[in-house]
């Protein structure tokens, strides 16, 4: 008897301990839903990568520095800060003309995939600096993309081509690869600097539309598509494609590609676009000879170079993204890592 109401109470716990943990899970979903609501509009993260590199160049410069070497140049820098300081004050009471201060140059990465989905945090950043950059100031790109939609490349080149506008200068750094889409951003920059080997241009248009209507139609599968418009619909992956059809697809094809010569042509005007505009790519030495680039080196040796006489400022804008969002994308990235694993396993077993 007794045994009976234990088991009974057990479960009646049981169901309240389940109920609890259910509406605790509801809540915090409601919550993080809404914090990220309010974190939509996100915020812009700014570095000083000149201080970052100072830093660093002092750690090593002190590693190799004897211990009364180090105190000594320790005592250098805290008299000349303090000199600075002094030097400060008595111009501001005298009320003389303060230095003018380093031209910035405003440092963006735009890492692209299939949507540009980067545009957003892009229209972000660039509408910030157009609103407090100074005649001297410069903005330096760190692209990194193989290109993707249009309209979605479209897009973030006249994101670029606002800071034209405003006369800001405008350099592009492809360390890896800008083609297609990608390259249609770098050729509104003043100028394209590009690593030996990294892979420029693509000048082109692809579009591919798997068709299973013969497989459907082996099955004795229908599909109808309707339509209101002679060409609303030139292919379709699971209806039949008509001759015209396909013609049509392929005119639309070749008008954007001229549209993307043209574009490229307006801010490039001496490259010989019809040479280059075939669909290839090249590395970065080549693409210097035929005028894609204008100059090889790196984005590293850019900032290095930038540093000498400019502050250089790192502008990103960043949405916090919600736990259930965080945590979807760890498992997506553990994943990669263990296929990546896998297949580095497999090609070492194969090459014994």
């Amino acid at each position: 008897m007794w045994s009976e109401i234990l088991v009974g109470y057990g479960i009646f716990i049981l169901e309240i301990l389940t109920l609890f943990v259910v509406i605790a899970v509801i809540t915090a979903f409601i919550i993080s839903a809404r914090r990220h609501r309010a974190n939509e509009q996100g915020e812009l993260v700014i570095t000083d990568l000149s201080a970052h590199l100072q830093d660093t160049v002092k750690q090593l410069r002190d590693f190799q520095l004897s211990e009364e070497e180090l105190k000594q140049q320790e005592k250098a820098e805290k008299k000349a800060e303090k000199q600075k300081h002094k030097a400060l004050k008595d111009k501001l009471k005298k009320g003389e003309v303060l230095d003018e201060t380093k031209p910035c140059l405003y440092v963006l990465d735009f890492k692209g995939d299939l949507n540009a989905s980067q545009s957003t945090a892009l229209r972000a950043e660039i509408s910030a600096i157009v609103s407090v950059a100074k005649p001297q100031d410069e903005v330096l790109l760190r692209l990194e993309s193989a290109g993707g939609i249009v309209y979605g490349y479209g897009l973030a080149a006249s994101q670029l081509a606002r800071l034209k506008q405003k006369g800001i200068k405008l350099t592009v750094s492809v360390d890896k690869v800008a083609a297609s889409g990608g390259y249609m951003m770098a050729c509104v920059a003043d100028k394209i600097i590009a690593a030996p080997f990294a892979v420029i241009g693509s000048i082109g248009v692809v579009a591919q539309v798997p068709n299973i209507h013969r497989l459907l139609k082996k099955h004795d599968v229908d599909v109808d598509v309707m339509t209101a418009g002679e060409f609303k619909r030139t292919v379709t992956m699971l209806g039949e494609n008509t001759e015209k059809g396909k013609r049509k697809f392929q005119q639309e094809l070749e008008e954007t590609h001229q549209l993307f010569k043209q574009f490229v042509s307006q801010y490039r005007p001496k490259l010989n676009i019809d040479h280059v505009a075939t669909g290839e790519h090249w590395f970065g030495s080549q693409a210097l000879e035929l005028g894609l680039v204008d100059e090889i080196s790196t984005g590293d040796d850019i900032l290095l170079e930038a540093m000498k006489d400019k502050s250089v400022i790192g502008i990103a804008y960043k949405v916090k993204k919600p736990l259930l969002q965080k945590l979807g994308r760890q498992v997506e990235e553990s994943a990669d890592a263990l296929i990546q694993r896998y297949m580095h396993k497999n090609t070492q077993d194969f090459m014994r």
